[in-house]
């Protein structure tokens, strides 16, 4: 029987973010092109879109956040990294997308059917370097603590969670960077951070959508990124979503308004708004 909800599960939403990067990909003024999204999205990609409240139009925040992930990847890999190791990637093409050198080792780690996905939909695409598939249920710690020692044998090692830390409880969060912490100091952590205050906003659009897939949004630490500093994790560089949004004229309707708005705002209130979510790049130390 088939499924009548829009996102069945966390896998789904694969789908969902591989649409609007197909979406961004056929603008006359594209930031970025994947050329491979729209097959990954397939139908039901599409259809996820169609049916989220204001689906079209908060593409924004999936367009910043990839577009910055790439500068900020090549970027690190330009400055020496070896590895990169990329949690839940779902339909992440970057490694035939990208310019990347043809001896960097990529690991595309995510659950068997997901991989199994988008090897398929990749079957006649030729990677640009050294890609490797490993499918792991990153919720088992045994099976992660494997990843994270096969990622170890070529470093320095940047570790992407593109999407995933939003879905995981602070504690599996907690559990994530102190196994991550294993690749040593220096290492470099990638990911898209949320903050409580956003956490509500989405709540009033999509959780109930998100809930029925058992995919709730979880993770929006108040602190940000002091929340890894425990762990043996600090800010190594922080784009937030906002300002990068202004910068690549990809923001939300009216956000000249709420710019302008802004500036009559407190100090600290100001920052708030600019936190409320981003890009984050952290060092093991």
């Amino acid at each position: 029987m088939n499924d009548p909800r829009p996102i069945r599960n966390v896998s789904d939403t694969a789908l969902w973010v591989a649409m609007y990067r197909a979406m961004e990909s056929e603008r006359g003024d594209a930031h970025f092109h994947d050329p491979y999204a729209r097959r990954l999205a397939g139908e039901r990609g599409a259809a996820i879109v169609a049916s989220m409240p204001k689906g079209m139009s908060m593409s924004w925040p999936m367009v910043v956040r990839t577009q910055v992930m790439d500068e900020l990847l090549l970027e690190a890999v330009g400055n020496g990294v070896r590895s990169v190791l990329n949690l839940a990637a779902g339909l992440d093409a970057r490694p035939y997308r990208l310019d990347l050198p043809a001896d960097l080792r990529w690991l595309h780690v995510d659950l068997p059917e997901m991989v199994d996905y988008f090897r398929d939909h990749m079957r006649q695409e030729t990677p640009r370097c050294r890609l490797e598939f490993v499918t792991a249920d990153l919720r088992e710690a045994g099976a992660r603590d494997a990843v994270v020692a096969r990622a170890a044998a070529d470093g320095p090692v940047l570790v992407i969670t593109e999407g995933l830390l939003i879905y995981l409880e602070p504690t599996q969060v907690a559990d994530l960077a102190r196994a991550l912490r294993g690749l040593g100091p220096g290492t470099l952590w990638m990911s898209d951070l949320a903050s409580p205050r956003l956490l509500k906003m989405l709540a009033r659009n999509w959780q109930r959508r998100l809930q029925q897939a058992n995919a709730p949004f979880l993770f929006g630490p108040a602190e940000g990124t002091a929340f890894f500093e425990p762990l043996g994790w600090r800010e190594r560089d922080f784009r937030s979503s906002w300002d990068e949004s202004l910068r690549l004229e990809r923001s939300m309707r009216g956000a000249w308004f709420w710019n302008l708005l802004s500036k009559l705002q407190p100090r600290a209130q100001r920052e708030a708004a600019r936190k409320m979510s981003g890009i984050i790049m952290l060092e093991a130390y």
